[in-house]
Order: C-alpha cells, then sequence, then structure tokens
C-alpha cells in the first residue's frame, strides 16, 4: 500500500515537474513576442503583476490555503513594502532583458544567481559557505562569460538587465525566507501580498512611463487582438508558473527542486531556440551547457556542505540530550489520593508522549 502511494506521489512530481517546464518555456517565448510587437516591459510586468492579484485569491480559498499572517506596520514597512519593490524592479529587468537579447542568452546569465545568492548572504546574514561551494561558482563564471563573448545578439543593456533581475530575484529569496520564517505565512500568500502591494505602488509609475506612449502605439490605434491576446496568456502563464513551482517545492527537497529548476533552464533555453530561432555558435552553446553545469554543481555543493555535520549519533549521550523526565515519587504517584490506574503515570517524557503531557502506561524496556 505504501509502495502504491509512493509510485502515486512520484508520478504526481513527474507530471508537475513536465507540466512547469512546458508553462515556463511557453511564458518566455510567448513573453519575447509580446516584447518583439510591443516594446513595454513595464506593461508587461503590470499584467503579470494585475494576474496575480487578480486569480490567487479565489484560487486560494477554494484550494484551502491558510489565511494571511498577522504583521505590524513596522514590519510590512520595513521588511514587505521593499520586498514588493525589489519583485517590481527585479521583473521589470528580467523584461527588459529578454526584450534586448535573446531568451537563451538570457537564461544563460540568470544561472548567475548562485554567484549573487553566495554574496548577499555573505554580506547580509554573515554566512559562511565552505571552499567547494566557492569553487562550484568558477564553472558558472566561465559559462557565463563564454556566452556573452559569442553572442552574436549582445546588448549591453539586456546584459546588465538580467544581471539585475538576477541579483533582484537572489534578494527577494533570501528576504522571503526570512518573512516565512518571522511571521509563519504560506509561501503563496506572500506571492499574492507582494504581487498586489507592487501592482498598486507602482500603478502610477507604469501611468507616467507607458500610459500615453501605448494609446498611440500601432496595436492599440489599429486594435490589434493578437498582442491582447499575447499579453493576456503571458500574464496566465506567469502566475501558472509560480502556483506550479511552489507545488513542486512543496513535494520534494531542496536539492531536488534546484536539480528541477536547473533542468527546466535547460528546458527553457532549448525551445527557445527551436522555436524563436536566434542564430547560436557551437562555443556560445558550450558556455551555455558549462553555466548550467555548474549551478548543478553549486546546488550538490550547498547539499553537501549542509549535510556535513548532521549526522545524529546512533544513542544520546549526553544529559541534555536524553531529555528524560525523573522516576515518580511515592508523593507524586498517586492523584487526589488515589493511584493510577494501570501502574500510569503523569509524564512530558518526549521518549514517551511526543511532546504532549498526557497519562501513559509505564513502559519497560
Amino acid at each position: 500500500m505504501s509502495e502504491r502511494k509512493e509510485s502515486r506521489q512520484w508520478a504526481t512530481i513527474l507530471l508537475l515537474c513536465i507540466l512547469w517546464y512546458i508553462v515556463s518555456s511557453s511564458n518566455n517565448v510567448i513573453g519575447k513576442l509580446v516584447l518583439s510587437e510591443f516594446p513595454f516591459p513595464t506593461t508587461v510586468t503590470m499584467v503579470q503583476l494585475l494576474s496575480i492579484t487578480v486569480y490567487s485569491g479565489p484560487f486560494f480559498n477554494l484550494w484551502g490555503v491558510r489565511k494571511y499572517a498577522d504583521m505590524s506596520w513596522r514590519y510590512y514597512a520595513k521588511i514587505i513594502i521593499p520586498l514588493a519593490l525589489g519583485k517590481f524592479v527585479a521583473s521589470v529587468s528580467s523584461h527588459i532583458s529578454i526584450w534586448k537579447v535573446p531568451v537563451s542568452y538570457a537564461h544563460t546569465v540568470k544561472a548567475t544567481m548562485p554567484l549573487f545568492t553566495v554574496i548577499l548572504s555573505r554580506v547580509i546574514l554573515k554566512e559562511k559557505h565552505t571552499t567547494l561551494v566557492y569553487m562550484s561558482l568558477v564553472p558558472i563564471i566561465t559559462g557565463v562569460a563564454i556566452a556573452t563573448v559569442t553572442e552574436l545578439s549582445f546588448d549591453k543593456i539586456g546584459l546588465i538587465c538580467a544581471l539585475l533581475s538576477t541579483m533582484g530575484f537572489s534578494l527577494q529569496n533570501i528576504f522571503s525566507k526570512k518573512v516565512l520564517k518571522d511571521t509563519g505565512v504560506h509561501h503563496l500568500r506572500l506571492l499574492h501580498i507582494l504581487g498586489r502591494l507592487a501592482l498598486f505602488m507602482f500603478l502610477p509609475v507604469w501611468f507616467y512611463m507607458d500610459f500615453f506612449s501605448i494609446i498611440a502605439h500601432p496595436t492599440v490605434l489599429t486594435r490589434d487582438y493578437k498582442v491582447l491576446a499575447l499579453l493576456f496568456t503571458d500574464g496566465v502563464l506567469n502566475w501558472l508558473q509560480n502556483i506550479i513551482a511552489f507545488s513542486v517545492l512543496s513535494l520534494v527537497t531542496p536539492l531536488t527542486y534546484a536539480v528541477a529548476s536547473a533542468s527546466k533552464r535547460i528546458f527553457v533555453i532549448g525551445v527557445s531556440l527551436l522555436i524563436l530561432g536566434n542564430p547560436v555558435t557551437w562555443m556560445n552553446i558550450f558556455g551555455m551547457v558549462l553555466a548550467i553545469l555548474g549551478v548543478l554543481g553549486y546546488n550538490r555543493a550547498k547539499y553537501l556542505s549542509r549535510h556535513k555535520d548532521t549526522k545524529p549519533p546512533v544513542l544520546p549521550f549526553t544529559n541534555q540530550q536524553w531529555n528524560y523526565s525523573q522516576l515518580p515519587t511515592v508523593d507524586n504517584f498517586y492523584g487526589n489520593g488515589k493511584p493510577y490506574a494501570n501502574g500510569g503515570i503523569k509524564t512530558t517524557n518526549l521518549l514517551l508522549n511526543n511532546n504532549t503531557a498526557t497519562t501513559n502506561k509505564l513502559l519497560f524496556v
């Protein structure tokens, strides 16, 4: 029975990963098509944020995702608002990079996320890393450098924006983990909070930057419904991609998720090259592959560094690790002047009752 349940779970994970890869690659390809005909990355970002805001509430309620956790206004202003700001800037930068350079190159540059994560966690959280983790960054940097030098459609703004978005998403990951730990909010609810807040915060910015240019754009003047349909589809796919990614993360270990995410990047690069047909050289492909392999090596190095010193002892060997309770005395062996039935005793011994104070039978071993 347990084997059947485990097989069913792995089948679910495999199906979700396949769906994740298809949705993500479709989202990137459609995003590139939209920005080629409708060059307004801020508007594309706002459509995605609108999708998160509109779809998430009803869907999460239907799915039974727990409600928001209470947060103080001070915490909201100090952490949540900067996170929403970071989400908007990272998303806009990502769309500018996809607009300016091929999707394959943009995703290769985004493989530098481990580099930013290591640097930022060291600076902000004072987190130390092993030599193996630092060494695993070498092929990532080398691969991205080769891909950059050999990129036939290279654009400086595209490179800068890809790096900026990668750094932004790295910061989001670090501080989102802090919020989840501090408040206990569900990660999908946090996605909803940040999306909604970023939408309303930057509505005036979008109005100033894009609104008047959009109403004068040929797409609007000629009522090109194809672009509008692509914009709508891009928003839905982006929202679905976030939901599926979080669903996969909830079912597998962090290492498995990291490997699946790196494999997804390979899939996105391959699909974009196949469908969009941007020209590449063999050295360019070599740089992309080297960078992705470097990401896989980094994930493995992080896994080893986390589990290096976590092997538990076979038996507890200090008084603190035993976590035992004292044997009952004559005075506390009785309740209300009467002995407990069947020789039972009240205990908070973790070895007996899994952290619950109940009346248990005395166990002899």
